[in-house]
């Protein structure tokens, strides 16, 4: 999955990343399988990783989720997440910041939900809300938004230098795609409770946010804390994206299991 990751220093242009892709996989049903066969496979895995982690306690791991309403940040943390232990995981929204948290720097709130050694966090919208709506909204100027890119990037890079893994996802979707899932919210009697009116006022400044959402990803994907643009049109090969890249950066931190207690002759040990 490393032709989805942004190199530092690279300038993305959204209109070259098909929200279609399906990389290896066909879009029949055959490779709609396959794909979910090794979704599957990421997420058996993953559970073993995250136990490892939880042990451990010397590493953290934060997945960021970014992208535009319907754009699947809820089910891929249901899907993908499934196999964790919730003990060792913590999922962090950021909705409007509230009057405690506009008293503080940007951050502040962030830093707050930041997991801790051994755990997982998952970030459903993030820090980046506090540069992208604010871009697209003329809440602060261009200066502004160039100092919090600088920002956020030392603030990832104290995650990264404290131990903590940063992975951040950028769900690609197009916006016709984005037509059918409000519609099928209207249209589903119990899906009507994830539609807000907003979304659609939102929507109208689409090529707005991609814009903004060029200017962020290409300003602040880092080796520490790199990008991945998800094809997303496709909700099956966005789960196996997103899986494939977790476990494979669970499995870069190369953890052993624990030693067990030396003072313990676990060969003659009895339980009565």
């Amino acid at each position: 999955m490393k032709e989805y990751r942004i190199k530092p220093g690279s300038k993305l242009n959204l209109n070259k990343v098909n929200p279609e892709d399906t990389g290896a996989y066909k879009k029949n049903g055959e490779g709609k399988a396959k794909a979910k066969a090794a979704t599957a496979e990421f997420i058996a895995r993953l559970g073993g990783l995250q136990e490892r982690l939880y042990a451990n306690a010397t590493r953290a791991l934060l997945i960021v989720l970014q992208g535009m309403d319907t754009s699947g940040k809820d089910s891929t943390i249901k899907h993908v997440m499934s196999g964790v232990n919730p003990q060792g995981c913590r999922v962090a929204t950021f909705k409007t910041p509230t009057s405690l948290e506009l008293a503080h720097d940007f951050l502040w709130r962030v830093h707050r939900e930041v997991p801790p050694k051994g755990h997982i966090g998952i970030f459903n919208r993030s820090h980046y809300e506090d540069v992208l709506i604010t871009q697209v909204h003329g809440l602060i100027s261009d200066k502004q938004v160039q100092q919090r890119f600088d920002q956020i990037k030392e603030f990832e890079e104290l995650l990264h230098e404290s131990g903590t893994v940063v992975l951040k996802f950028f769900l690609h979707i197009s916006k016709e795609e984005q037509r059918e899932r409000l519609e099928e919210r209207i249209r589903d009697p119990e899906k009507r409770w994830k539609f807000n009116v907003g979304d659609l006022e939102e929507r109208k400044r689409w090529d707005e946010y991609m814009t903004a959402f060029e200017d962020v990803v290409s300003a602040t994907s880092t080796d520490h804390a790199p990008w991945y643009v998800v094809p997303a049109n496709r909700k099956w090969y966005r789960d196996l994206v997103v899986a494939d890249t977790v476990v494979v950066a669970l499995e870069d931190m190369k953890l052993k299991r624990p030693p067990a207690p030396e003072d313990v002759d676990f060969d003659k040990l009895k339980i009565i």
